[in-house]
């Protein structure tokens, strides 16, 4: 899931580097947005995936850009096939919001989405 969500994500979001792990010296390549793969589940019908994202910006109002233009960009997935992965729907189960980074060269936002996906069968 996290390569489909990364393929489907980075035509959406030009200008800015589409990631699955916060790179090194993250501050020289901002704008950064990362997707971690957080859990999920299924009913035998569909999977859910739980997926966690960072938006890095230099200020808090590009971090605030970069986290709205990756919420519209998860949300945009839906009802579209990314990666080979047939995504039915998006869910904000946390909307962005500031966390501190350590670094004062960079700002964060952390959000998370739920997103149904069609069950896969075999192997």
């Amino acid at each position: 899931m996290e390569v489909a969500v990364l393929k489907g994500l980075r035509p959406l979001l030009s200008g800015v580097r589409v990631a699955a792990e916060v790179p090194p010296k993250v501050e020289t390549l901002l704008p950064v947005f990362v997707v971690h793969i957080a859990g999920g589940g299924d009913d035998r019908i569909s999977d859910t995936v739980i997926v966690d994202t960072e938006a890095f910006g230099a200020d808090r109002a590009a971090m605030w850009e970069i986290a709205e233009r990756g919420r519209a960009a998860v949300h945009a997935l839906a009802a579209t096939m990314a990666g080979g992965v047939v995504i039915d729907t998006v869910d904000t189960d946390q909307r962005p919001v500031e966390v501190p980074y350590g670094n004062p060269a960079v700002r964060r936002a952390i959000a998370t989405y739920r997103l149904t996906t069609r069950a896969r069968t075999g192997p």
